[in-house]
């Protein structure tokens, strides 16, 4: 995920939690559930697609079609792609615990 969509992503779901819209309704409630759903999907996505073109670049180099730095380039793409989807998915672990920890 690069940092244009992270922030796209980032504004999709800011703008759910605003306090001057009436989410309370079951149309907004969708909509917010579908966003954010279809911004984990992106994100998942990316990160599938930026190990398939690494996994390219591993094989351009095997038959020297490439050198050496672009596909350690790709592997750190790679890299940042995964570190981000781990700690996105921590982060939404912990959202979950915390409200299953809200007393009523």
């Amino acid at each position: 995920m690069n940092s244009i969509q992270a922030a796209k992503a980032y504004a999709n779901v800011a703008g759910i939690g605003n306090p001057t819209q009436n989410i309370g309704s079951a149309e907004k409630t969708e909509n917010a559930e579908g966003a954010f759903s279809e911004a984990l999907n992106q994100a998942i996505e990316n990160v599938s697609d930026v190990g398939a073109k690494t996994e390219a670049k591993a094989l351009e180099l095997a038959t020297g079609q490439t050198d050496i730095v672009d596909l350690v380039t790709a592997v750190a793409e790679t890299e940042v792609a995964v570190q981000t989807m781990v700690t996105v998915r921590d982060r939404v672990i912990t959202a979950y615990q915390d409200i299953l920890n809200m007393p009523i």
